[in-house]
């Protein structure tokens, strides 16, 4: 939508929309967006090492920094990262605050998996 006062493009604050900019960020590795080539995450590069507790970390500051440096609308609660070394995949848990709007904290889950 656009603002009707400066003709700009109004910014979208709903829960939806940042879950899906956070899962974006996390997703797209640095070089996939155009104009924009330290936009994203390197965990695909950590997803191919040993399932454990140091690379866990590794994963956990990358999502913590990449959601920091690309998503103002969001203010950062917590990243959990769980090592699942027998299914060879990372749980992640991310708790976040939506800025400027008065709801309860956000959740966004998902597992992360070594693919080629």
């Amino acid at each position: 939508q656009v603002n009707p006062l400066n003709d700009d493009l109004i910014v979208l604050k709903n829960s939806n929309a940042s879950a899906r900019s956070l899962r974006n960020i996390v997703f797209t590795q640095p070089g996939e967006k155009f104009f924009e080539p330290n936009f994203g995450s390197r965990i695909s590069e950590s997803l191919f090492e040993n399932v454990d507790d140091a690379s866990a970390v590794v994963i956990r500051d990358e999502i913590k920094n990449s959601i920091n440096n690309f998503e103002p609308r969001v203010k950062l609660l917590r990243v959990i990262v769980r090592p699942n070394p027998d299914s060879n995949e990372m749980n992640v848990l991310i708790e976040y605050e939506i800025i400027g709007i008065d709801i309860p904290p956000q959740r966004l889950d998902f597992v992360l998996l070594p693919t080629r």
